[in-house]
């Protein structure tokens, strides 16, 4: 889609710290997270619902391998996967917790997104990529 942000981060037209990889998708950091490690996993094809994606069941798949990977490089307490849309292009959150269920909120807050500097990105993308 022309002006889809995620079509452009696939093409490269847009920068983005990616994790992992393969023919049909793609696993990068959100750069507005909620939590250290907060990853998106997109389908390379435009689908603008995550129930549209075409290998459906790979999709899940590879945002398991990411969640696991995500778990052993941070350790949080707990995980979430969350496919809300505020981007027309599909896009499945995975958001580590690091409070127990029983301390936080069970909604992340989306509207207080964590900084990090480039070298923080970069560090937490290689820290992903190597629990892979």
């Amino acid at each position: 889609m022309e002006n889809c942000v995620f079509c452009k981060v696939i093409a490269g037209e847009l920068p983005s710290y990616k994790v992992y990889e393969d023919e049909d998708f793609i696993g990068i950091l959100d750069i507005f997270p909620v939590e250290k490690g907060h990853v998106l996993v997109i389908p390379k094809k435009h689908f603008v619902w995550v129930y549209e994606v075409e290998k459906f069941s790979e999709y899940w798949t590879v945002a398991q391998k990411l969640l696991k990977a995500v778990q052993k490089a941070f350790n949080p307490e707990w995980l979430q996967f969350f496919t809300h849309g505020q981007i027309p292009h599909a896009h499945i959150h995975i958001t580590p917790r690091y409070q127990t269920i029983e301390k936080s909120s069970i909604l992340p807050s989306w509207d207080k997104p964590l900084k990090f500097t480039k070298e923080e990105f970069e560090e937490i993308a290689a820290k992903i990529k190597g629990a892979l």
